[in-house]
């Protein structure tokens, strides 16, 4: 925990860019003891100055947090920067240099073959982003006059060209999905931020004599202005041919083992989906049948939109997606019961409490109007939570990841799943309230499909229920 006022906060990221910035920290004295070791706890100290405390967040929580006070200085791409400064023009951040680190540049892709005046001129432009600021951003800049954004959480390369005709990303990701590049939307880079107000009150010279060492970067990195392209727009919007195939989402990433697991019950198999196999469109036997990986906490979204006729996801995603759109036309079909997971409330293990209540009475003890905050990736599930609590005056503190280390400093409350609660131990946490206990699931469309796509609806949800019943 943070000492005292004089304590200088550094933000650093987890994630890719963590060795490289690791080593290049320690080779000029800057040592963080076990940031190398990619470790569970995401607090660190600094050797040999103990007035400088380290913080790891996931890269795009950085500028916030910063921007917010919470942090005096911090490293991470500009990309994230850029993302927050294009909404919330504000000074609160100063980018103090660039640093000699690679980041990805953001580019725009479509399918094969595909180009933006094309597109463009095609009507309703479906675009599918992790960084929805810098998307409206270049989409106003070149002049395309109708366009929908899908905030998706990671994977945006996933979404063309059956589920949207762009995708602004990373490079590598688009050009490894086989997408056409089609422009460039940020050059990208790694910064070195500072809080203006902290440097302007604060004594930050130990911190920055350091860091203000490192070798520097180019410093044309950033956002590309891009010209406007000749767009005719019809007077009449292009429909979307009705489709003819059924569709089916799966999951990757930690749910995909729990995924093969329910379908080989179900005795269903796609080739190129298994324990050991991940392609984006795996391929099914059964005639008409087409799948796609995805995120699972994408698919709820692309249920609502129709583009599924059914996916595999997880409770917990189709709670937050209801819970932030409770009119959304989506269900669950079926409980796969895998995967168990529990989401709560999470608090730290010194809080003298041991229910929600107590916690309560304890941080109000002295302030009856002191506000509670609360840290999720799942935001609009700890507004219903706050809600449902009547924790009176909150904040709700929206994040992207590496969650944990939020507690008790910047957060009083971590909303946050667990499966075996090994980062929560690690982080000298603990789940005070379960909200749920989520396993995997099966959603669809509140409306069942019309015809043959009805009838093999059914027929998946059946196998998928015999599967789950092996495990009663």
């Amino acid at each position: 925990m943070f000492s005292n006022n004089d304590t200088i906060r550094v933000a650093l990221p987890r994630g890719e860019m963590r060795n490289a910035l690791g080593e290049m920290l320690a080779k000029h004295k800057f040592v963080v003891e076990g940031y190398l070791e990619g470790s569970r706890v995401y607090r660190f100290e600094v050797n040999d100055h103990p007035d400088l405390q380290v913080r790891v967040f996931s890269d795009a929580d950085i500028p916030i947090q910063v921007a917010l006070g919470n942090y005096d200085l911090a490293i991470c791409s500009r990309t994230w920067v850029d993302e927050l400064l294009t909404r919330y023009q504000h000074n609160s951040i100063i980018s103090v240099k660039n640093l000699d680190l690679q980041s990805e540049p953001l580019v725009v892709a479509g399918g094969q073959k595909s180009n933006l005046e094309e597109i463009a001129s095609s009507g309703v432009v479906r675009v599918a982003t992790e960084y929805p600021n810098l998307a409206d951003h270049y989409l106003r800049q070149i002049g395309i006059p109708n366009y929908r954004l899908f905030n998706v959480w990671a994977q945006a390369e996933a979404w063309p060209p059956d589920d949207a005709e762009l995708a602004i990303g990373p490079r590598d990701d688009l050009l490894n999905e086989g997408l056409n590049i089609l422009a460039e939307v940020h050059s990208g880079g790694v910064c070195l931020i500072a809080n203006r107000t902290s440097i302007a009150n604060k004594n930050l010279s130990e911190a920055l004599r350091i860091l203000t060492q490192l070798p520097h970067g180019q410093s044309s990195s950033g956002l590309i202005q891009s010209e406007r392209i000749s767009v005719t727009y019809p007077n009449i919007e292009t429909p979307l041919p009705e489709r003819d195939t059924f569709r089916i989402a799966v999951p990757d990433g930690h749910a995909q083992r729990h995924t093969v697991e329910s379908l080989s019950n179900a005795g269903i198999d796609f080739e190129g989906y298994s324990a050991n196999d991940l392609v984006r469109r795996p391929v099914s036997a059964i005639p008409g049948v087409e799948v796609k990986v995805m995120r699972p906490q994408d698919m709820p979204r692309a249920v609502a939109l129709g583009n599924f006729d059914l996916a595999l996801t997880g409770q917990d995603w189709l709670q937050v997606f209801l819970s932030s759109f409770p009119s959304a036309p989506i269900i669950q079909l079926c409980d796969l019961r895998r995967s168990e997971y529990k989401l709560g409330a999470v608090v730290s293990d010194d809080l003298p409490a041991k229910s929600i209540s107590e916690a309560i009475d304890y941080w109000r003890k002295d302030n009856p109007y002191r506000t509670i905050r609360l840290a999720s990736e799942y935001a609009s599930l700890a507004d219903q939570y706050a809600r449902d609590n009547q924790l009176g005056r909150y904040r709700v503190i929206p994040l992207t990841g590496a969650s944990e280390g939020f507690v008790p400093e910047d957060a009083d409350i971590l909303i946050e799943g667990t499966e075996t609660g090994t980062t929560l131990r690690a982080n000298k946490l603990s789940m005070i309230d379960v909200i749920m206990n989520s396993t995997n699931c099966a959603i669809g469309h509140m409306q069942r499909p019309a015809g043959w796509r009805g009838e093999m609806r059914d027929d998946f949800v059946d196998k998928l229920n015999s599967g789950a019943s092996i495990l009663d």
